[in-house]
């Protein structure tokens, strides 16, 4: 199931990765943990967050997926079920 992980990073984990210079290499590990299709960067609800658009295939898959962005940011997470054009007219084809 493809979803958009809304991420919002706790602002003191966030400023100490930014002090200490760590902050890309986190980024990149989660991403590389992650495998997003898409990931965008910037602020949401007044906190450093990241928006993914990530396939995950099982439910199980949850857990170690978002995990990263738990441990290592301190993020707090929102998962939304999210389709693509061609998710959405298989889905309205099903209506008829």
């Amino acid at each position: 199931m493809r979803v958009l992980i809304k991420a919002n990073m706790d602002t003191d984990r966030g400023n100490e990765a930014i002090r200490t210079g760590k902050m890309p290499e986190i980024v990149q590990g989660a991403l590389e943990r992650i495998k997003p299709e898409a990931a965008y960067f910037g602020p949401l609800d007044g906190c450093r967050s990241m928006l993914l658009v990530v396939d995950i295939p099982d439910s199980s898959q949850i857990v170690p997926t978002l995990d990263p962005l738990f441990s290592d940011l301190g993020a707090r997470l929102e998962v939304t079920p999210i389709m693509n054009l061609d998710d959405l007219k298989k889905g309205l084809s099903q209506l008829q």
